[in-house]
C-alpha cells in the first residue's frame, strides 16, 4: 500500500502513462484531455510528473533526439513498480468505496 494516497491528479496522470506506450508530456496531455474531457495545463502536469519521479513512483529515460531536422529529446515515463502498487491502491479503494452504491439515482435523491 502507498505511503500517502495519491491525489486525484496524479492518479489520472499514472493512469495515462499506465495506458501509453511513448508516455511523454504531450502524449500525456493529450491521453488525459481526450479520456478526462477536462483541459490539462502542461505546467501542472510536469510539475506532477517531476513529483510522481521524486516519490519514485514513476521512472524516466531521456531519449536520443528525433530524427528529424531540429528533432529533441524527449523524456519518456513508465511506471515503477511502487508506482503500480499505489495505482492499485488507489483504484482498490475507489472500488471499495463505490461497492453497493447505486450512482443511477437522480440528485433529488428520488
Amino acid at each position: 500500500m502507498a505511503k500517502k494516497p495519491l491525489a486525484e491528479f496524479e492518479l489520472l496522470v499514472m493512469l495515462a502513462v499506465a495506458r501509453l506506450d511513448d508516455a511523454y508530456g504531450a502524449s500525456i496531455r493529450r491521453e488525459l484531455e481526450e479520456r478526462s474531457g477536462r483541459d490539462v495545463s502542461i505546467g501542472a502536469l510536469y510539475a506532477t510528473l517531476a513529483r510522481l519521479e521524486d516519490k519514485g513512483l514513476l521512472g524516466a529515460e531521456v531519449t536520443d533526439p528525433l530524427p528529424v531536422p531540429g528533432g529533441r529529446s524527449r523524456k519518456v515515463y513508465d511506471l515503477r513498480p511502487e508506482g503500480l502498487a499505489a495505482v492499485r491502491s488507489a483504484v482498490g479503494m475507489i472500488d471499495r468505496l463505490r461497492d453497493g452504491l447505486d450512482l443511477s439515482r437522480s440528485e433529488s435523491g428520488s
